[in-house]
């Protein structure tokens, strides 16, 4: 007696080619991957309220401006703020602005300070200028090195103010 060879059928649905799974894995992982860059991009965190190379002081604010990291021209820049005597100033009103003529202008030395990973540099500086409607911007050239970093500085008296370091 002879037992019939044992027929080959193929049991449930026919098989998928492999190039299908190699594109809904190629798919799954373009889907994780932007996901993590939506992610990344949510957890950033905000714009500074100042303006980079900007540093508020007790009455106005110092701003340094310039191509950090290479040699150009730089702007040190001082908006002072005020209040008349014994109240407050509205928002945004600066010295002068209360028709005294210039009883609140002050005289200050602008300039800016280097720095590297060995050394901080003495400040150098653009000039001195008594502030007008309770601002003054004085600018230099300034040679930079690449690894450099660079803060404006501002003298006033005896008083010495410097804005955060700005490094390319």
């Amino acid at each position: 007696m002879s037992v019939p060879a044992p027929r080959r059928t193929l049991s449930g649905p026919p098989a998928r080619r492999p190039d299908a799974r190699r594109r809904a894995r190629r798919a799954v992982v373009a889907a994780a991957a932007l996901c993590l860059v939506a992610a990344t991009a949510a957890a950033a965190p905000p714009a500074p309220d100042a303006p980079t190379g900007c540093g508020d002081l007790v009455r106005g604010q110092l701003c340094l401006s310039g191509p950090v990291g290479s040699d150009g021209t730089y702007t040190a820049a001082y908006r002072r703020h005020t209040a008349g005597r014994g109240r407050a100033a509205p928002a945004g009103a600066l010295a002068g602005d209360d028709g005294r003529d210039g009883a609140d202008e002050i005289t200050v030395r602008l300039g800016y300070q280097r720095k590297n990973t060995r050394i901080t540099a003495f400040p150098g500086w653009f000039g001195t200028r008594r502030t007008q409607g309770g601002a003054v911007v004085l600018s230099g050239r300034v040679e930079m090195l690449a690894d450099e970093c660079i803060r404006g500085v501002m003298e006033h008296g005896e008083a010495f103010y410097v804005t955060k370091w700005s490094c390319s």
